[in-house]
Protein backbone atom coordinates (compact mmCIF):
# COMPACT_ATOMS: atom_id res chain seq x y z
CA UNK A 1 0.00 0.00 0.00
CA UNK A 2 2.78 2.44 0.87
CA UNK A 3 4.39 1.53 -2.41
CA UNK A 4 1.60 2.19 -4.64
CA UNK A 5 1.11 5.49 -2.76
CA UNK A 6 4.51 6.59 -3.11
CA UNK A 7 4.46 5.60 -6.70
CA UNK A 8 1.73 7.64 -7.39
CA UNK A 9 3.05 10.63 -5.71
CA UNK A 10 6.33 10.43 -8.09
CA UNK A 11 4.26 9.87 -11.20
CA UNK A 12 1.88 13.32 -10.17
CA UNK A 13 5.39 14.78 -9.54
CA UNK A 14 6.95 13.61 -12.59
CA UNK A 15 4.11 14.94 -14.76
CA UNK A 16 4.32 18.14 -13.29
CA UNK A 17 8.06 18.21 -13.84
CA UNK A 18 7.58 17.06 -17.16
CA UNK A 19 4.78 20.02 -18.00
CA UNK A 20 6.51 22.78 -16.42
CA UNK A 21 9.82 21.79 -18.50
CA UNK A 22 7.87 21.33 -21.95
CA UNK A 23 6.26 24.39 -21.39
CA UNK A 24 9.68 26.22 -20.34
CA UNK A 25 11.26 24.85 -23.54
CA UNK A 26 8.18 25.90 -25.97
CA UNK A 27 8.63 29.56 -24.09
CA UNK A 28 12.01 29.37 -25.06
CA UNK A 29 11.53 27.94 -28.72
CA UNK A 30 9.12 31.01 -29.56
CA UNK A 31 11.80 33.67 -28.10
CA UNK A 32 13.53 36.12 -30.76
CA UNK A 33 16.22 36.42 -28.58
CA UNK A 34 18.87 33.49 -30.72
CA UNK A 35 21.00 34.12 -27.24
CA UNK A 36 18.75 32.98 -25.16
CA UNK A 37 18.02 29.91 -27.62
CA UNK A 38 22.04 29.57 -27.67
CA UNK A 39 22.31 29.46 -23.61
CA UNK A 40 19.38 27.00 -23.42
CA UNK A 41 20.70 24.67 -25.84
CA UNK A 42 24.10 24.39 -24.73
CA UNK A 43 22.72 23.93 -21.35
CA UNK A 44 20.15 21.43 -22.52
CA UNK A 45 23.18 19.59 -24.55
CA UNK A 46 25.25 19.58 -21.65
CA UNK A 47 22.36 17.40 -19.52
CA UNK A 48 22.52 15.05 -22.56
CA UNK A 49 18.90 16.27 -23.42
CA UNK A 50 19.63 16.11 -27.33
CA UNK A 51 16.20 16.67 -28.97
CA UNK A 52 16.09 19.99 -27.25
CA UNK A 53 18.99 20.90 -27.56
CA UNK A 54 19.12 19.43 -31.29
CA UNK A 55 15.92 21.54 -32.00
CA UNK A 56 17.50 24.78 -30.71
CA UNK A 57 20.83 24.57 -32.46
CA UNK A 58 18.72 23.86 -35.43
CA UNK A 59 16.93 27.34 -35.12
CA UNK A 60 19.82 29.37 -34.63
CA UNK A 61 21.92 27.67 -36.74
CA UNK A 62 21.42 30.42 -40.23
CA UNK A 63 21.27 33.10 -37.38
CA UNK A 64 24.90 32.18 -36.05
CA UNK A 65 26.90 31.28 -38.96
CA UNK A 66 29.55 33.45 -39.79
CA UNK A 67 29.78 35.03 -36.27
CA UNK A 68 31.97 33.20 -33.21
CA UNK A 69 29.21 31.37 -31.87
CA UNK A 70 28.22 29.63 -35.43
CA UNK A 71 31.61 27.05 -34.66
CA UNK A 72 29.77 25.58 -31.53
CA UNK A 73 26.42 25.58 -33.00
CA UNK A 74 27.53 24.03 -35.92
CA UNK A 75 29.85 21.25 -34.37
CA UNK A 76 27.11 20.41 -31.70
CA UNK A 77 24.18 19.82 -33.88
CA UNK A 78 25.97 17.48 -35.57
CA UNK A 79 26.63 15.56 -32.26
CA UNK A 80 22.40 16.01 -31.21
CA UNK A 81 22.06 14.46 -34.61
CA UNK A 82 24.57 11.44 -33.47
CA UNK A 83 23.28 11.08 -30.31
CA UNK A 84 19.86 10.61 -31.34
CA UNK A 85 20.74 8.17 -34.17
CA UNK A 86 20.19 10.24 -37.26
CA UNK A 87 23.68 9.19 -38.10
CA UNK A 88 23.42 9.88 -41.97
CA UNK A 89 22.29 13.46 -41.23
CA UNK A 90 24.81 13.52 -38.18
CA UNK A 91 27.91 12.28 -40.88
CA UNK A 92 26.52 15.08 -43.29
CA UNK A 93 26.14 17.97 -40.58
CA UNK A 94 30.21 16.97 -39.45
CA UNK A 95 31.29 17.24 -43.00
CA UNK A 96 29.71 20.72 -43.56
CA UNK A 97 31.83 21.61 -40.08
CA UNK A 98 35.46 20.24 -41.09
CA UNK A 99 34.77 22.05 -44.68
CA UNK A 100 33.59 25.29 -43.28
CA UNK A 101 35.30 25.43 -40.07
CA UNK A 102 38.72 23.43 -41.69
CA UNK A 103 41.06 25.70 -39.39
CA UNK A 104 38.53 25.07 -36.23
CA UNK A 105 40.35 22.42 -33.14
CA UNK A 106 37.51 20.71 -33.83
CA UNK A 107 38.00 19.64 -37.89
CA UNK A 108 39.68 16.56 -37.18
CA UNK A 109 36.97 15.42 -34.79
CA UNK A 110 34.18 16.57 -37.08
CA UNK A 111 36.17 14.70 -39.97
CA UNK A 112 36.75 11.40 -37.63
CA UNK A 113 32.75 11.53 -36.48
CA UNK A 114 31.61 11.93 -40.44
CA UNK A 115 33.50 8.69 -41.31
CA UNK A 116 32.13 7.18 -37.86
CA UNK A 117 28.44 8.17 -38.21
CA UNK A 118 28.55 6.67 -41.73
CA UNK A 119 29.64 3.36 -39.80
CA UNK A 120 27.36 3.11 -37.00
CA UNK A 121 24.68 3.62 -40.34
CA UNK A 122 26.39 0.79 -41.95
CA UNK A 123 23.86 -2.18 -41.98
CA UNK A 124 23.93 -5.98 -41.39
CA UNK A 125 26.38 -8.18 -43.82
CA UNK A 126 23.22 -9.69 -45.18
CA UNK A 127 21.99 -5.47 -46.89
CA UNK A 128 22.91 -3.15 -48.80
CA UNK A 129 26.43 -1.89 -47.83
CA UNK A 130 26.91 1.35 -49.37
CA UNK A 131 27.02 2.99 -46.39
CA UNK A 132 29.82 0.67 -45.15
CA UNK A 133 31.96 1.41 -48.37
CA UNK A 134 31.32 5.23 -47.91
CA UNK A 135 32.68 4.85 -44.43
CA UNK A 136 35.75 2.75 -45.38
CA UNK A 137 36.72 5.33 -47.83
CA UNK A 138 36.00 8.59 -45.62
CA UNK A 139 37.71 6.77 -42.67
CA UNK A 140 40.82 5.95 -44.64
CA UNK A 141 40.70 9.38 -45.73
CA UNK A 142 40.69 10.39 -42.12
CA UNK A 143 43.62 8.67 -41.39
CA UNK A 144 45.38 9.39 -44.05
CA UNK A 145 45.38 13.28 -43.19
CA UNK A 146 45.83 12.53 -39.72
CA UNK A 147 47.77 9.70 -39.13
CA UNK A 148 48.67 10.20 -35.84
CA UNK A 149 44.95 11.39 -34.37
CA UNK A 150 44.30 10.34 -31.48
CA UNK A 151 41.39 8.18 -33.23
CA UNK A 152 43.65 6.28 -35.32
CA UNK A 153 43.21 2.87 -33.01
CA UNK A 154 39.17 3.58 -33.51
CA UNK A 155 39.84 4.46 -37.24
CA UNK A 156 41.36 1.20 -37.69
CA UNK A 157 39.17 -0.90 -35.61
CA UNK A 158 36.52 0.41 -38.00
CA UNK A 159 37.96 -0.20 -41.23
CA UNK A 160 38.71 -4.10 -40.18
CA UNK A 161 35.55 -4.71 -39.11
CA UNK A 162 33.45 -3.31 -42.12
CA UNK A 163 36.04 -5.12 -44.15
CA UNK A 164 34.66 -8.38 -42.49
CA UNK A 165 31.25 -7.64 -42.85
CA UNK A 166 31.71 -6.75 -46.67
CA UNK A 167 34.00 -9.76 -46.96
CA UNK A 168 31.68 -11.68 -45.50
CA UNK A 169 28.36 -10.49 -47.62
CA UNK A 170 31.24 -11.10 -50.59
CA UNK A 171 31.40 -15.11 -49.28
CA UNK A 172 27.38 -15.34 -48.80
CA UNK A 173 26.89 -13.83 -52.38
CA UNK A 174 28.98 -16.30 -53.98
CA UNK A 175 28.11 -19.06 -52.25
CA UNK A 176 24.27 -18.08 -53.22
CA UNK A 177 25.12 -18.48 -56.55
CA UNK A 178 26.27 -22.14 -55.88
CA UNK A 179 23.44 -23.02 -53.59
CA UNK A 180 21.37 -22.10 -56.89
CA UNK A 181 23.29 -23.90 -59.37
CA UNK A 182 24.04 -20.95 -61.12
CA UNK A 183 27.43 -22.78 -61.71
CA UNK A 184 29.08 -20.49 -64.47
CA UNK A 185 27.83 -17.45 -62.31
CA UNK A 186 29.32 -19.00 -59.34
CA UNK A 187 32.85 -19.97 -60.70
CA UNK A 188 33.16 -16.15 -61.84
CA UNK A 189 31.98 -14.81 -58.03
CA UNK A 190 34.34 -17.08 -56.60
CA UNK A 191 37.36 -16.08 -58.75
CA UNK A 192 36.01 -11.91 -57.94
CA UNK A 193 35.92 -12.65 -54.10
CA UNK A 194 39.27 -14.33 -54.38
CA UNK A 195 40.79 -10.86 -56.19
CA UNK A 196 38.69 -8.38 -53.75
CA UNK A 197 39.55 -10.66 -50.52
CA UNK A 198 43.32 -12.27 -51.34
CA UNK A 199 43.76 -13.11 -47.30
CA UNK A 200 40.32 -14.31 -46.53
CA UNK A 201 39.80 -16.62 -44.11
CA UNK A 202 37.14 -18.55 -46.70
CA UNK A 203 39.29 -18.88 -49.39
CA UNK A 204 40.54 -22.29 -48.76
CA UNK A 205 36.18 -22.94 -49.28
CA UNK A 206 36.19 -21.05 -52.10
CA UNK A 207 39.16 -22.82 -54.01
CA UNK A 208 37.14 -25.68 -53.51
CA UNK A 209 34.02 -24.93 -54.49
CA UNK A 210 34.85 -22.60 -57.80
CA UNK A 211 36.40 -26.39 -58.66
CA UNK A 212 33.34 -27.90 -57.84
CA UNK A 213 30.83 -25.32 -59.36
CA UNK A 214 33.14 -26.00 -62.69
CA UNK A 215 32.90 -29.33 -62.58
CA UNK A 216 29.32 -29.46 -61.85
CA UNK A 217 29.04 -26.66 -64.74
CA UNK A 218 30.49 -29.13 -67.04
CA UNK A 219 28.52 -32.09 -66.17
CA UNK A 220 25.18 -29.91 -66.90
CA UNK A 221 26.56 -28.91 -70.66
CA UNK A 222 26.18 -30.08 -73.83
CA UNK A 223 28.29 -32.57 -75.26
CA UNK A 224 30.62 -30.02 -77.76
CA UNK A 225 31.52 -27.88 -74.74
CA UNK A 226 31.99 -30.60 -72.04
CA UNK A 227 35.84 -31.70 -72.55
CA UNK A 228 36.96 -27.47 -72.41
CA UNK A 229 35.05 -27.41 -69.03
CA UNK A 230 36.56 -30.77 -67.53
CA UNK A 231 39.95 -29.65 -68.27
CA UNK A 232 39.09 -25.88 -66.75
CA UNK A 233 37.79 -28.32 -63.89
CA UNK A 234 40.71 -29.94 -63.01
CA UNK A 235 42.84 -26.88 -63.56
CA UNK A 236 40.96 -24.97 -61.50
CA UNK A 237 41.54 -28.42 -58.81
CA UNK A 238 45.32 -28.21 -59.68
CA UNK A 239 45.26 -24.84 -58.21
CA UNK A 240 43.25 -25.33 -55.12
CA UNK A 241 45.21 -28.68 -54.13
CA UNK A 242 48.68 -26.56 -54.80
CA UNK A 243 47.06 -24.02 -52.52
CA UNK A 244 45.66 -26.11 -49.96
CA UNK A 245 47.33 -29.78 -49.74
CA UNK A 246 46.33 -30.82 -46.30
CA UNK A 247 42.32 -29.04 -47.05
CA UNK A 248 39.54 -31.15 -45.43
CA UNK A 249 37.92 -30.68 -48.71
CA UNK A 250 40.73 -32.64 -50.24
CA UNK A 251 38.60 -35.86 -50.43
CA UNK A 252 35.24 -34.79 -51.58
CA UNK A 253 37.56 -32.59 -54.33
CA UNK A 254 39.93 -35.83 -55.21
CA UNK A 255 36.83 -38.23 -56.26
CA UNK A 256 35.67 -35.90 -58.55
CA UNK A 257 38.75 -34.88 -60.23
CA UNK A 258 39.32 -38.57 -60.25
CA UNK A 259 35.60 -38.78 -62.67
CA UNK A 260 36.74 -35.15 -64.37
CA UNK A 261 39.99 -37.21 -65.46
CA UNK A 262 38.04 -40.51 -66.68
CA UNK A 263 35.72 -37.60 -68.82
CA UNK A 264 38.41 -35.97 -70.25
CA UNK A 265 40.16 -39.26 -71.63
CA UNK A 266 36.96 -40.15 -72.49
CA UNK A 267 35.49 -37.19 -74.46
CA UNK A 268 38.88 -36.95 -76.01
CA UNK A 269 38.69 -39.99 -78.14
CA UNK A 270 35.75 -38.59 -79.74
Amino acid sequence: MLKRVFFKHFLAAFLIFSLVSCSKFRKIEKSEDWRVKYDAALNYYENKDYYRAGALFEQILPIVRGLPEGEKVQFYFAYTQYHEQFYLLASHHFKVFYQTYARSEFAQEAQFMHAYSLYANSPAYNLDQTSSIEAVVAMQNFLNKYPESKFRDDASRVINEIQEKLERKGYENAKQYYKLERHKAAVVAFETFKNDFPDSKYNEEIAFLKFMAQYNLATKSILSKQLERYRQANEYYLEFIDLYPGSEYLRDAEKKYNDSLEKVTELAKR
